[in-house]
């Protein structure tokens, strides 16, 4: 293919058009080639041709290609670039620099010279305006396919080495700072109308967009060239990005360097078609009859743009994309007739919009939409409606929409239109052109006018075939940077440390100088007492009654001791040992550790510390030979856990009271215990504390900032609190310290929501699905490789799996098993979870609200899951409701949740342990009963078995069923013994006649809680059955006189202590103090008895 007088035809200087500011030159060189053997094996001599932007800027020398298959060019050329100019900023935005290989072909001496293009490469200039002045690349060299050489393998590739560099920046400081790129990539248009054809007259596919730019300016982007295919495999994924340019010989010099597009899960998108109902459809149009484009559109945003930008979509979130088909003849030899030429005039035909939703742009941190919009008729009164879009783009465009084929040499449309105004020529030009094409245009829908509305009415029936074949556009909208930037990890931790209270001062460390005193006390006791026995040996031991000795004696045993000490070394030994107490002392004491500035200071100081330290000792011998020592008080034999279990009881049998001490106990314990303090707030806003409760998280989130449940709960008692503020900080810095929590971001959503933030709440729920699924298709993936090894899966491992996934914050999924409403219920294998829900984000979010008592979220969340779900609400909605209705004691409509929740899964343990407890607050205890019977009938365990038990057995004491309430209550202290087990151990044995067990469990009760006043009537009613009756009388007597149950807090309280033997008590009242727990023998060797 002869390309000289193609290129000669082209203008060879660089084009310089005067503007407002002064022009950049943009120098490229281009260094040498390689590897050009590999596209044709004997190609010999060669040059390279550098274009850009439609012009020619110079061709190399020729030179030989090396056997290596190199040739070196040295080949510097340049153009200026100006903002106004021909070659704007938008043009070095998205325009490469075409370099173009020319082999000199061989000739006979009667030919000319002949060329052909060897090979083509491009250069993206983008890095000129990301700050650099200067950079080196190597660009693939890909083969031209029109070779006609039969040795040419068009997918080798060579390369080319360019370096492109400016004397100074492109852009300044603050335009690199505050601007921005904005780049388009139109990717195909599917499940397009059967009218869509390949045969026939040459169509082309276009689609426009406009961008707004500084003022009132519009950046209209073209996108041509669509290519049609027919029904087959799917576009390969990933798959790269073309430039819009069609005079690339080349086609693998249409794809843009490392860019590509890599698709993704339909569900992550931001457009339409994203539900699980459309899976299907798309799957199947993407391998149907459909127009691929695949182009990449860029452009750059100036400051001003930006605003104008942001504005814009701040006013409108919808803009239109509009399409359409355009047709023209081939052009025919010879002259035509005016009716001819107005016949190969373009016709613009299937004129569709897809309105795209640029609100998500606005959200902090997001840089990109991509999604599947959908295509509909073109009509002006709509698109205003919802665009504010007064006209059709291509109404502007209509001089420019022309046919170009692919590797016709020539510029096409594809790049964005200039921002500079034409000059004189181009103006006269233009308005020859499109006074002359006017009576051909296709007529578009005007406000005036009958043969407007006609071809409108014409057009639109061509539109709404879109409408009938579910046409949607994909399509990717991506900034450099994010129009409104994400708050920094570091900014988001210095708000919310500003929002913690600060905490008061540690104390100043006491215990230590206690500590050092009190070792010295210790060295020298022992010191003291090996004297002593040293004087034993010497002398032997004087008994009480035998007479003083004299002091003559006395002083001659202490020099034949003082002898004894030192000719054995043990002198020194005990010096050596109250050195390091005395230096211990010294340092703690008098915190010296530094060292005199005179004598006089040393004396002074080594007086005042002998004589403290002889004080110290004569206190320590004193104590050592003439005092007891006291009974140390027993160590607390509570656990945290015990008290949490406590403070629970308390709560679920409505002692408020009682639950606020033992969460208050538990704190004083450990005041550095976050558990605690999470446990206190969730508490606390059960009794709708909601300012106590944000204290209580305040407090924890301040002894660990980076605990995430404490940031979550912090936000939700600030969201209850409308502290919006605080809370959007708050969530924001719990997604950016968890990035993989599911329940951050489904908070995050819920709140959002909770702001008629729409766009960020979609946002938020999409990512919380998107970890979801990661964190299933994991756990997925455990059993299915146990089966494929050959080992069976445990029953619940799915549920345990799932609580491994956020130990953090969710404690597992309930076990639950839904099937259709319409359908019998059963039991699916455990094994292979057939007939459960699906798990949700929200379901994971309602488990980890309900253990905070958030009623307020859970509602909401639970309104998200009756949406979410698929045939109807579950087992666990309903179950979860019920629970909320609870809380607030609305019995009735807990009822109705509960049954609707049997109706869908009998199966379902915590079912049926809710419906207990509902009936035995109604006290219909006979229902009850057989609630929780079935509760107990299941393989699986209910959650709160620990109330089953002692509910089921109070029924059963009531009942007179005392062997039945043994069993039940020995089963309650074997899951978890608290001193209301206890206590309904002990009254079953008692009811039974078993004393001696009656008593041990009574024991075990008062060991566990000292104050509960029924334990120690018990113990009172067993004394008055065996030999101490009086002091049994006197405990009955102290029960009655106690107004149901002693206090704490320093009151009086009724206690035991040992006195004659170890089955001798007493009551009495005094300071609260915890008796040592009496254990006759070990609970589990309690007989059952029987009733």
């Amino acid at each position: 293919m002869e390309v000289s007088k193609e290129l000669s035809s082209r203008k060879e200087s660089t084009v310089s058009v005067p503007s407002e500011s002064q022009p950049t030159p943009v120098q490229i060189t281009v260094l040498k080639a390689q590897d050009l053997k590999t596209l044709k094996s004997d190609v010999s001599v060669t040059s390279v041709c550098v274009e850009y932007n439609g012009v020619v800027l110079g061709e190399s020398s020729r030179t030989n290609v090396l056997p290596n298959g190199t040739a070196d060019y040295n080949f510097t050329t340049s153009f200026e670039s100006s903002p106004n100019g021909p070659n704007s900023l938008d043009d070095i935005a998205q325009t490469p620099v075409l370099l173009t290989v020319i082999e000199m072909l061989q000739k006979d001496k009667k030919q000319k010279d002949r060329t052909a293009p060897l090979g083509q490469a491009v250069v993206d200039l983008l890095p000129l305006l990301q700050g650099q002045c200067s950079f080196h690349v190597t660009a693939p060299l890909h083969a031209v396919p029109t070779s006609p050489s039969e040795s040419l393998h068009p997918e080798a590739k060579g390369g080319l080495e360019v370096t492109v560099s400016t004397k100074e920046p492109l852009l300044s400081a603050t335009q690199l700072s505050n601007g921005n790129f904005l780049s388009i990539t139109l990717e195909a248009a599917y499940s397009i109308p059967e009218a869509f054809a390949a045969t026939g007259p040459l169509q082309n596919y276009m689609a426009c967009l406009q961008v707004p730019a500084a003022g009132e300016k519009e950046l209209p982007l073209l996108f041509k060239n669509g290519i049609l295919k027919l029904a087959g495999e799917k576009e390969p994924l990933p798959r790269p990005k073309k430039w819009p340019l069609a005079n690339i010989m080349a086609p693998g010099a249409l794809s843009i360097p490392n860019s590509f597009i890599v698709g993704g899960p339909y569900e992550d998108e931001d457009g339409e078609l994203k539900n699980g109902e459309d899976r299907e459809f798309r799957i199947q149009a993407e391998s149907m009859k459909r127009v691929v484009w695949d182009m990449e559109s860029r452009c750059y945003l100036d400051p001003a743009a930006v605003v104008t930008l942001q504005k814009r979509i701040a006013e409108c979130q919808y803009w239109p994309v509009e399409v359409c088909r355009v047709s023209a003849a081939l052009p025919s030899k010879g002259k035509t007739s005016k009716a001819d030429k107005g016949d190969e005039e373009k016709k613009i035909s299937f004129h569709g919009v897809a309105y795209v939703n640029m609100m998500p742009l606005l959200c902090p941190g997001v840089k990109q939409i991509r999604g599947a919009f959908r295509v509909c008729a073109y009509q002006d009164s709509k698109v205003f409606e919802k665009t504010k879009s007064q006209h059709s783009i291509f109404q502007d465009l209509r001089g420019q929409l022309s046919v170009t084929r692919m590797g016709s040499g020539t510029l096409g449309i594809g790049a964005p239109l200039d921002r500079a105004a034409p000059n004189k020529t181009q103006k006269e030009d233009k308005e020859k052109s499109t006074n002359k094409k006017m009576s051909h245009m296709p007529k578009f829908q005007l406000p005036n006018g009958t043969g407007e509305a006609e071809n409108a009415m014409h057009l639109n029936l061509e539109g709404q075939q879109y409408v009938e074949a579910g046409t949607f556009l994909v399509m990717e909208i991506k900034l450099y940077k994010a129009l409104v930037p994400r708050r920094l990890r570091e900014e988001l931790t210095k708000q919310v440390k500003q929002m913690i209270p600060p905490r008061p001062p540690l104390p100043p460390w006491t215990s230590g100088a206690q500590k050092a005193v009190e070792d010295y006390h210790h060295h020298l006791t022992s010191i003291a007492a090996a004297i002593l026995n040293e004087c034993h040996e010497l002398f032997g031991k004087q008994l009480p009654d035998q007479t003083t000795t004299d002091h003559q004696t006395l002083e001659e045993q202490k020099r034949q001791l003082n002898f004894e000490l030192n000719s054995s070394g043990k002198y020194f030994a005990f010096k050596e040992q109250l050195k390091y107490a005395v230096v211990k002392i010294v340092r703690e004491k008098y915190l010296k550790t530094m060292a005199f500035e005179s004598q006089e200071q040393f004396q002074a100081f080594l007086s005042e510390l002998y004589v403290y330290l002889m004080d110290q000792m004569h206190i320590a011998l004193n104590q050592m030979l003439f005092e007891e020592a006291a009974p140390s008080a027993p160590p607390s034999q509570v656990t945290q856990k015990q008290l949490w279990l406590f403070a629970h009881e308390a709560q679920v049998i409505k002692d408020y009271k009682l639950a606020s001490l033992y969460h208050q106990q538990r704190i004083a314990k450990d005041q550095y215990n976050i558990e605690c303090w999470l446990d206190y707030g969730a508490f606390c806003l059960l009794l709708e504390e909601t300012t106590k409760a944000h204290e209580c998280f305040q407090q924890a989130l301040s002894l660990d900032r980076n605990h995430i449940r404490s940031l979550l709960l912090c936000g939700i008692t600030a969201a209850m609190l409308q502290h919006d503020e605080e809370a959007e900080v708050l969530f924001e810095d719990a997604c950016c310290l968890e990035p993989s929590s599911v329940v951050a971001w489904t908070l995050s959503g819920l709140f959002y929501e909770l702001q008629d933030n729409n766009i960020q709440a979609e946002m938020a729920f999409r990512e919380a699905k998107k970890l979801l699924q990661a964190q299933l298709a994991k756990e997925r993936s455990i059993p299915e490789a146990a089966e494929g090894e050959g080992e069976k899966v445990p029953d619940g491992s799915a549920d345990k799996l799932t609580k491994v996934a956020e130990p953090a914050l969710a404690c597992g999924t309930p076990k639950e098993e839904a099937t259709a409403p319409e359908a019998a219920p059963k039991a699916p294998s455990p094994a292979s979870g057939l007939g459960q829900p699906p798990c949700t984000i929200f379901k994971k979010t309602v488990e980890f609200l309900m253990k905070a008592n958030a009623v307020q979220f859970v509602h909401k969340a639970l309104a998200h899951e009756l949406l979410s779900l698929q045939g109807g609400p579950s087992s666990g909605y309903y179950l979860a409701l019920a629970q909320t209705y609870l809380l607030k004691e609305e019995l009735s409509k807990c009822e109705e949740c509960l049954c609707e929740a049997v109706r869908i899964d009998c199966m379902n343990p915590n079912v049926w342990a809710q419906k207990g407890h509902l009936c035995y607050l109604k006290k219909d205890f006979g229902e009850a009963k057989e609630c929780y019977e079935r509760t107990m009938g299941f393989m699986e365990d209910a959650e709160d078995m620990h109330f089953v038990y002692l509910r089921l057995g109070s029924i059963y004491l009531e009942e007179k069923l005392y062997g039945r309430a043994k069993k039940i209550y020995l089963l309650a202290c074997d899951n978890s013994a608290s001193c209301l087990t206890w206590l309904g151990v002990g009254i079953a044995c008692y009811r039974l006649k078993e004393m001696v067990e009656a008593e041990d469990a009574l024991s075990e009760a008062n060991a566990l809680n000292n104050t509960n006043a029924e334990v120690w009537a018990y113990l009172s009613l067993i004394c008055l059955h065996g030999p101490h009756h009086s002091h049994g009388m006197m405990s009955s007597l102290l029960c009655v006189l106690s107004p149901g149950r002693t206090t704490y807090g320093g009151r009086a309280v009724l206690q035991v202590r040992p006195q004659a033997g170890p089955d001798e008590r007493r009551a009495t009242a005094g300071a609260p103090r915890r008796p040592a727990p009496v254990r006759l023998r070990q609970p589990g060797a309690l007989s059952s008895g029987s009733a």
